[in-house]
């Protein structure tokens, strides 16, 4: 057998050679071309299947596509947001050009509003991502690195206000449309449910709040990245600054490594089990046992995020439970996230606020804010007994990204993956806070 192919692929011209290497979403070409295929004739057609099975046909085609063309799009795959802005650019541009039926919007709305698919996804990746965190890691975490990303915060809601006055924008917009935003932790698990809470709170669009918080984190996403290389820099200059990649001063401050667990599909399915539950519980809290205090208003959400962490800070999940919710949230989040960028593109995006959002104004404010999250996080982490440079990437511009991709992209420009655990703490609980402050905010400043 191994004779054979060989003979065949020395009898092969190079060009087809190197066709037969390319893949699009994992899927040889040839596979993949023929399901393009399909999809295209249905939308010639416009009779793609009015339910989710046809919504997820059209947006997993769609978002292989544009997924793979963003990763590979020089500058753009490393400095713009690579392939979920990308899919969901070009999904937005699709339907702002006029370029899809009306049943394939319709489609893919009902998939994302209808079956509450963005709910499903947001519950996985809140429940996956805070118990991965080690349960000690989390423990100590709250005594020193919460208070620092607080910090971050600070300082980001006091130059962002800053230069909104320099530019005549009220405190209200400066909080809401960018401070927030920036630093929520990303689009999956910050814009998104930003949006939601946004709405649900001020009874506003969040398709359009959506469309401006995309823009202003998508800039601010550029500004961190060259921020890190700019600390990295100063690290080296400046050495009693920096641990070279360890963020703790104080050795009694020590976090210890999480053994992987050994799982079965069971505790996956248990996962969902746990993100179902914790969801359901959190919207009852939200929406009639308690939904907030006075004209403040506490989002699902920002509930689940408490509510995870006070499951894993009580060691109620075992490893296992802990290691098949996070299978379970990286599955979501590398497997379907291009398929929910598709959506939303589609439901969820205006272009034209994406285009009207991109001018001078927020490049500088949104510069501004991701300056001061690096200048609270450096103040707050030496209190708390962190290397300035260290807390700063960590709490500060990793708050201040697009989430677990521009945390990557953070650390390896300033040449500190070592830290991505405490990266993921600013991710993941560090933007639970933000959705929690969000609900605060958007109740006092939202009417």
């Amino acid at each position: 057998m191994n004779e054979k192919t060989l003979t065949i692929n020395e009898g092969q011209s190079p060009g087809l050679a190197m066709l037969s290497q390319v893949r699009i979403f994992g899927l040889p070409l040839p596979l993949y071309c023929i399901l393009f295929m399909v999809i295209l004739i249905a939308h010639v057609t416009d009779t793609i299947p009015n339910n989710i099975v046809g919504g997820f046909g059209f947006m997993f085609v769609v978002g292989a596509l544009f997924g793979e063309l963003g990763n590979r799009l020089p500058i753009f795959n490393k400095y713009i947001g690579g392939a979920p802005v990308m899919i969901f650019l070009v999904a937005a541009w699709f339907v702002h050009a006029g370029l899809l039926t009306d049943n394939e919007i319709a489609t893919v709305t009902d998939v994302m509003k209808g079956t509450d698919f963005l709910d499903l996804f947001i519950a996985v990746l809140i429940t996956g991502s805070i118990l991965a965190v080690n349960r000690k890691l989390l423990i100590k975490s709250l005594i020193g690195y919460i208070p620092t990303i607080l910090a971050a915060v600070a300082g980001a809601s006091i130059l962002g206000i800053l230069g909104g006055l320099i530019f005549g924008i009220s405190v209200k917009e400066i909080m809401m449309l960018y401070v927030l935003p920036i630093m929520g932790g990303g689009n999956g698990a910050g814009a998104i449910p930003l949006s939601e809470i946004y709405e649900s709170v001020t009874g506003g669009s969040k398709e359009q709040y959506y469309s401006i918080a995309i823009a202003i984190l998508t800039i601010a996403n550029i500004v961190a990245i060259v921020a890190a290389a700019v600390l990295n820099g100063i690290g080296q200059k400046m050495p009693a600054l920096t641990g070279n990649g360890e963020l703790l001063r104080k050795s009694n401050f020590s976090v210890e490594e999480q053994k992987e667990a050994k799982i079965t599909p069971r505790e996956i399915a248990i996962g969902l089990m746990l993100s179902a539950c914790v969801y359901t519980f959190a919207a009852a809290l939200s929406k009639d046992i308690l939904p907030g205090f006075g004209d403040v208003k506490i989002h699902t959400f920002a509930y689940m995020v408490i509510l995870v962490a006070i499951i894993n800070a009580c060691g109620l999940c075992s490893d296992e439970i802990k290691e098949g919710a996070k299978r379970l949230s990286s599955f979501f989040s590398k497997q379907l996230l291009w398929v929910l960028m598709v959506g939303v593109g589609i439901a969820y995006t205006d272009l034209g606020e994406i285009i009207n959002a991109l001018n001078f104004t927020n490049l500088v404010i949104a510069a501004l804010v991701v300056i001061g999250a690096i200048f609270g996080a450096s103040l707050g982490g030496w209190v708390m007994g962190f290397y300035p440079v260290e807390s700063s990437i960590t709490a500060g511009l990793c708050m201040a990204n697009r989430g677990g991709s521009g945390d990557l992209e953070v650390l390896a420009a300033s040449n500190r993956m070592s830290l991505l655990s405490y990266a993921q703490i600013s991710s993941r609980l560090g933007g639970g806070l933000v959705l929690i402050i969000a609900s605060v905010v958007f109740g006092v400043l939202g009417g």
